[in-house]
């Protein structure tokens, strides 16, 4: 049985490979989910690539998720630090979820440093450029693997309560 993956991406991503490549590089959004097909197909998982602008499109894409995906990776952009609605939409999941940025957050402006998905993530991956996506799909796979990920997922909030 393949296992089903989503990588969700939010606002501005559409634009990789053209804005602040200081910042995000020069692959574009395509070219990062060729990618991350190439590895799926190598790892007899199955992909499914998703990019809006729009919160309310992605709340809705991770809710229809609930049922057919075995492991979520998302990049919400600057929903990161401001979408109750998508933090609410992930916590319903019962699956590895992890949270990914190409730049590190922690490294950036001040209003970057809180992120509403950390505490509902399985992990956290930041700073890796665009790498972090095959990165995040090598860590998903294990975590899928992993019958124990709940435990690891309860562990990182009890953490990150104390941080």
């Amino acid at each position: 049985m393949q296992n089903n993956i989503i990588i969700i991406n939010g606002p501005n991503l559409n634009l990789l490979g053209e804005r602040e490549k200081n910042k995000y590089g020069t692959h574009s959004l395509k070219e990062i989910e060729n990618k991350c097909a190439d590895f799926c197909k190598k790892n007899s998982l199955n992909l499914t690539f998703y990019q809006s602008n729009i919160e309310g499109e992605i709340v809705e894409k991770i809710q229809n998720s609930r049922s057919d995906i075995h492991g979520l990776i998302i990049n919400a952009g600057g929903y990161t630090h401001t979408s109750v609605a998508i933090h609410d939409a992930l916590k319903v999941l019962n699956i590895p979820i992890i949270e990914l940025h190409i730049t590190n957050i922690y490294n950036r402006e001040e209003f970057r440093h809180k992120s509403l998905i950390s505490k509902v993530a399985t992990a956290v991956i930041c700073g890796l450029g665009t790498d972090g996506y095959i990165m995040s799909l090598e860590a998903l796979k294990k975590l899928i693997k992993n019958e124990n990920w709940k435990k690891l997922n309860q562990g990182i909030g009890w953490l990150l309560k104390r941080v």
